[in-house]
Formats: structure tokens, sequence, C-alpha cells
């Protein structure tokens, strides 16, 4: 019997990577110390180049008028590509959305709710997140001693807060999980069980019905929450228009709650592993504000953005040159040996700790990292309150898609402690 053995550009190409920390993080490893800016040519995909490394990745983001979003912002076949041209003849519901946009206008939109995710309006919603994560560890206790705790804990409490902010009834959470899943992971064989581009277009076809309704809503009965803030918004003295409104709410509603379910499910799991970390914790919560970033590092659920060069660029000794992409790979940077003391290893104190989990320092940088931070920080110290003797009762999945990923099943059994 033969063995295919596949090429570096194959295997970044080939979702199910994605899904296997260890085959991801070894040929990676590889690319840093032997091509850390690997040109990838593979049929059925535009070239591109991988950023591998940290300063790499740091420099691309800070440069962002020479590396912009438009045209390519995610890793996608030329087929897929195409498809996404013809049905953009009739709707521009796969077209470009805050997080594609470049210079003023990216400025502009991200303006509209930056004040919302401030640390300082974020920190005045702690008392109601703390009282989320308690909820859902009672549903977590409810379950007699076990759970698939991403399934029934890790995908629901950070979904409950983003419909808290919207004013979206909790009704409605089922469904905007399952387009949230569809339009993040149609890769994935087990939630896009036919064609999973036609997966995709639908779950975005149902989201923009729904936020339409939600828009019309709020434009007619405005209320102090975020949904009515992006149903009215203006930009340049002007309402924003309907396919900016609806992607909008699209963007808030998926990312706002996908990543940080991700982050919570995995670093559970990491402490599972390393139960010396899971200790520390136990024997100075104060340390838990700490051990988030490591959390954030460790599980690195956004695992690309692509960048297009606006003119020829020296970097890594080579040339970038105008017109072409480069895919910017976070997990890749957050384990880079020159910047992080034995990246391998889950350690709860870590610091300094600067990863990239929520891209770098330029004007692209998540503008919701001060509430995932929070979210996570909180339930943990409320998990590691509640209980104790965590394990594993069966094997992690991870879904295979390679542009937003996690956790999609976590078994474990748990004792519950005693309260005084």
């Amino acid at each position: 019997m033969s063995v295919v053995t596949r090429t570096i550009g194959e295997q970044i190409v080939d979702p199910k990577l994605y899904a296997d920390d260890t085959a991801y993080r070894t040929l990676f490893a590889e690319l840093r110390r032997s091509d850390p800016l690997h040109l990838v040519d593979v049929e059925g995909f535009e070239p591109f180049w991988a950023v591998t490394k940290h300063a790499d990745i740091r420099e691309v983001e800070l440069n962002a008028d020479v590396f912009i979003n438009r045209p390519r912002g995610m890793l996608q076949s030329i087929a897929d590509t195409e498809r996404i041209k013809q049905a953009q003849g009739g709707s521009r519901l796969m077209a470009d959305t805050i997080v594609s946009m470049d210079g003023e206008d990216h400025k502009l939109y991200r303006g509209l709710t930056r004040d919302w995710f401030l640390p300082g309006n974020v920190k005045k919603l702690e008392g109601r997140i703390r009282e989320l994560a308690n909820e859902f560890i009672d549903v977590m206790e409810s379950r007699g001693g076990s759970c698939d705790f991403l399934k029934d804990v890790a995908q629901w409490y950070p979904l409950r807060v983003i419909t808290m902010i919207l004013g979206i009834p909790e009704s409605d959470e089922p469904k905007i999980l399952q387009l949230a899943q569809e339009s993040f992971g149609f890769s994935d064989p087990d939630i896009a069980k036919e064609d999973a581009m036609k997966v995709r277009f639908q779950s975005m076809q149902q989201f923009f019905e729904y936020f339409t309704k939600v828009a019309e809503d709020r434009r007619a009965n405005p209320r102090d929450d975020l949904a009515s803030l992006i149903a009215n918004g203006t930009i340049r003295g002007e309402p924003m228009g309907t396919f900016e409104t609806l992607s909008y709410y699209v963007i808030v509603a998926s990312a706002g709650h996908d990543t940080t379910s991700s982050s919570i499910s995995g670093g559970l799991l990491a402490l599972i592993e390393n139960p010396d970390e899971l200790a520390k914790l136990r024997a100075d919560p104060a340390l838990i504000k700490v051990a988030v970033e490591e959390i954030f590092r460790w599980v690195s659920p956004v695992k690309h953005f692509f960048r297009t060069a606006t003119r020829d660029y020296e970097l890594r000794g080579k040339t970038v040159k105008a017109g072409e992409s480069l895919m910017l790979c976070y997990p890749s940077a957050n384990f880079d040996e020159d910047v992080f003391d034995a990246p391998e290893k889950f350690r709860a104190d870590r610091v300094p700790n600067p990863h990239l989990a929520f891209g770098g320092q330029g004007p692209h940088h998540c503008l919701g990292q001060p509430l995932a931070r929070l979210e996570v920080r909180v339930f943990f110290e409320e998990l590691l309150r509640r209980i104790d003797d965590i394990s594993l009762t069966g094997k992690p999945a991870a879904v295979e898609a390679s542009f937003v990923s996690g956790l999609k099943t976590l078994p474990v059994a748990f004792r519950s402690r005693q309260l005084v």
C-alpha cells in the first residue's frame, strides 16, 4: 500500500488540520523554524503567503495602509469564491462587512459601537454576567455529575450575554446558535451535512431575515440596547444601509459568542489536562485573571485572517508583491518560541503574555475583547468556586474549520463543592 505525502500547503488548506491541535502545532513549529513566510500554491486555491511568526503578523497588522482586508478576507477555494460572486449578482449576503472594511470606512463603522465595548462600560455588566455564569453552572449541576460541557454550558453562556446586550429574546437563542455554527463551521461534516457552501448561504439568508425584523422593531420602538443603536446608527450623517445594518448584527451575534464559547471550553480542557495549573487557580483565585490570557493564547479560536498587499513589501527577507495575499496564522504566532518561553506548556501564571488571539495592535484588533475577557474570567471564578474534581469521560472533538473554530464536544464528569 502506497502512502501519499501531502505538501505543507495541502495541509494548511485542509479544514481537518484545525481540528487537530497536535498536527497543527507540529506543522507550524516546523514552518517557524525552516520557512516562516511560506508560499502556499495549491491546486484549487489562489496562492498566498502563510505568515507564521509573531513579529511578522504584528508588522502586517500595524501597517494597515499597506496590507488591507479587501478583496480576500479568509481562506476559501477558487470555486467557492466564484460561487460567492455569482450569488452576489442578486444579493450582498456574502459581500463586505465591517470585518473586511479598511481605512476611514472601517473606522467609522467600528466607531458606531466602540463605546459599548469600552472596558469601563463592560465593567458595568459584571454583576449580571456573574449571575448568568451561575445560572449555567446550575444547568451543569442539574446534569447529575456529568455532561457535555460544550453542548450543555459553554456554547449557551456567552450566547446569553450577547442576546442580553442586544435585547433579543432568550427563546431565539437556539436559532441564533444554529446559524452561527453553520456560518463558521460549514466545512465540518457534522455541521453541514450537505453542500457546505449552500449551508453557508442559507445560514446568512436566515440571519438577514431574522435581523431585518429586529431592525424594523428597534426603529419603531427604540430601547436602551445594542440592537437599537445599530438599527438607528448613522455614518457620515446618513442612516446605515440595509446590508451594512444587517451584517453588523450578524457579526455581533455570531462572532460575539462563538469565540468566547471556544475559549471557555478549550480553557477547561487545558486545565483538566494540566492539573497542576488547575491547582494553582484553586489555591489562588486571584490568578484567574492572569490565566484567562493563557487560555486565549492556548485556544486561539480565530485561526486566521487574510491581508492583501497594496504595494511591494519586504517581509522576513522575501518580497511580497502588490496584489499578493497573506494568511495571518494566529495560533502559530501564539506558540512562537521567540516570544513565549516553553510555548507548548500551558502555564496559568504566564507573565508576560503578548498573545495575538485578538489580533495585533492595529486598527482591526477585536472590538469585543474587554467583554470576552470579563466573560471568561467571571465564568472560571464561579466554576472553580462551585465545582471540584473535573475530569474527561470521553475524547473531546473539535470543529473542522480553518477560519474560526473550537471544540464541538467536551464530555466531563465533576463533583459539586459543598459551599458554606
